[in-house]
């Protein structure tokens, strides 16, 4: 007895943890308010551009590159917008940048209305698995696919990522998620797998597409490249990229099948792996279990063509998934799914919102990140302005090749402040594209540079929400999936600097 005793102590002094995501993000928070004491506060001018996308004209509000200057005061002296403890009347202080970041935007985006709508899609989703029809649903499709599960995964891989590469799918992976987690828990893999095949899948589609509306034809239009120019070269990119996630994905995952303790996501995994098991001759499939499942693919689809034909966002994505709930609550207690009543259906969806709530949480401290640092607004003064005009000096002074792998050096870090492809398009390639012509970098490269520097780390960055929310519903703390997922953003780091700086060997244009 005394021998455990003395044991235990020094198991625990030797044993170290790895900090909490959102003690990770509270740090970072903190070296963001010490920087305020040493950057000083810079802002922009802003201009229309205009482009030609499908033969419509489209207009972008971009920074002026030419027209940054520092903030004065009365005197003419540069100003620091020093962050204090704890800042009143709306201000952002050290000590209330997690709330201000969770308050902060609108039903249109970060912070607020993306958590919103985190809530009310594990909510409806909740709803769903209650019901019991998608294990249910998961039992007959490992029945009928006996020996070829191996290609789940590289199909729904190339299926995301293509879906990534159209028309920017993102967030809507969230809900894919929810519903191939279980699936793959019973194919014997886990939740690392899932996230791979879901998120992961449409971020390396939106990061090598020769059309995405969000991210590459907005960077060309704005930089004076014609729109969907270069499409022979991004359409190679894309296919060996998916191919590389998918034989990442599926090495990993043979891995995991072969021995369950090698995944990053073993313990979380444990509620879907410890789910009570039922045969195929014991499951129940009825006419309820059918209209239920109607009611989620109508929904998915439904969804994606107003994405894709009248650029849906947030507040109408939400609602179509809460109407797929409610609709599957009176489905379920009409034909007494699970013997479930309305106010199960209640039950499941506050404990299915209940999930999402850490996630949501670590969105807005992200968010608050942000705010510490000014804000993204270029006409108001901000530490992040004065980041953005030295990064492109800085740039600008270097060789062609060596700026060229800078540009994506760059973008690849402002995308942990700026996860927004458009947003970032928006405020960088303005500046970008005039330094690209003075150290005689190829425009098209540039794009090409802020492409895969936006599009690969929103892979990583806890700052988007997409990313949280999927590892929310997996049940996988980001710092697991830090873990995991650090060889494969080296991969894509390494394989990216080689394009760009091949593409400007090779006089891409």
């Amino acid at each position: 007895m005394s021998k455990t005793t003395s044991a235990a102590p020094s198991s625990a002094s030797k044993t170290w943890q790895m900090p909490d995501t959102l003690i990770l993000i509270l740090l970072i928070g903190a070296l963001a308010a010490l920087a305020t004491y040493f950057i000083p506060a810079g802002n922009f001018e802003t201009q229309t551009a205009t482009y030609l996308m499908d033969g419509v004209e489209k207009t972008r509000t971009v920074i002026d590159p030419a027209s940054f200057a520092y903030a004065t005061d009365a005197n003419g002296e540069i100003v620091y917008n020093s962050v204090s403890l704890f800042e009143g009347g709306g201000g952002v202080g050290l000590l209330n940048f997690v709330f201000e970041g969770l308050t902060s935007g609108s039903k249109w985006g970060s912070a607020i209305g993306v958590i919103m709508f985190m809530l009310i899609i594990g909510g409806a989703f909740g709803i769903v698995m209650r019901t019991g029809t998608i294990d249910n649903g998961i039992l007959r499709i490992i029945g009928k696919t006996k020996g070829n599960e191996a290609l789940f995964i590289p199909v729904m891989f190339a299926l995301f990522s293509l879906g990534g590469a159209v028309f920017g799918m993102g967030e809507e992976a969230v809900a894919f998620a929810i519903i191939i987690a279980p699936l793959m828990i019973r194919l014997g893999y886990d939740g690392i797998t899932t996230v791979m095949v879901t998120y992961v899948a449409t971020q390396v589609g939106f990061a090598a597409s020769w059309m995405n509306p969000f991210s590459v034809a907005i960077a060309q239009g704005v930089s004076g490249v014609p729109v969907l120019s270069g499409a022979d070269l991004r359409m190679a990119l894309w296919v060996g990229f998916t191919l590389l996630g998918i034989a990442f994905t599926m090495w990993y995952a043979k891995g995991v099948k072969a021995d369950p303790s090698r995944s990053y996501s073993f313990a979380s995994d444990k509620p879907l792996r410890d789910a009570p098991q039922v045969d195929l001759k014991d499951s129940r499939w009825n006419l309820g279990d059918t209209l239920v499942m109607l009611t989620v693919v109508a929904t998915v689809v439904w969804v994606i063509w107003g994405v894709v034909a009248h650029a849906w966002y947030i507040p109408e994505i939400a609602s179509q998934f809460f109407t797929m709930g409610v609709v599957t609550a009176i489905i379920a207690v009409a034909f007494r799914l699970n013997s479930m009543t309305m106010n199960d259906a209640a039950d499941a969806f506050k404990e299915g919102a209940g999930l999402m709530l850490p996630p949501a949480l670590l969105v807005g401290a992200a968010k608050g990140i942000l705010l510490l640092l000014g804000g993204s607004d270029p006409a108001q003064a901000s530490v992040l302005n004065s980041i953005l005009n030295s990064a492109g000096n800085a740039i600008g002074g270097m060789p062609e090749m060596l700026s060229a792998w800078f540009m994506l050096v760059f973008q690849s870090v402002f995308n942990f402040f700026v996860t927004s492809g458009s947003g970032q398009a928006a405020l960088t390639m303005p500046l970008m594209a005039p330094l690209a012509d003075i150290v005689g970098v190829s425009r098209q490269v540039a794009v090409l540079a802020f492409q895969l520097g936006d599009g690969f780390t929103n892979i990583l960055v806890p700052t988007s929400a997409s990313l949280m929310a999927t590892l929310g519903v997996c049940r996988i703390d980001w710092v697991d999936w830090l873990r995991f997922v650090w060889r494969f953003m080296l991969m894509l780091f390494g394989i990216s600097s080689v394009v760009v700086v091949a593409a400007q060997a090779m006089g891409y244009v």
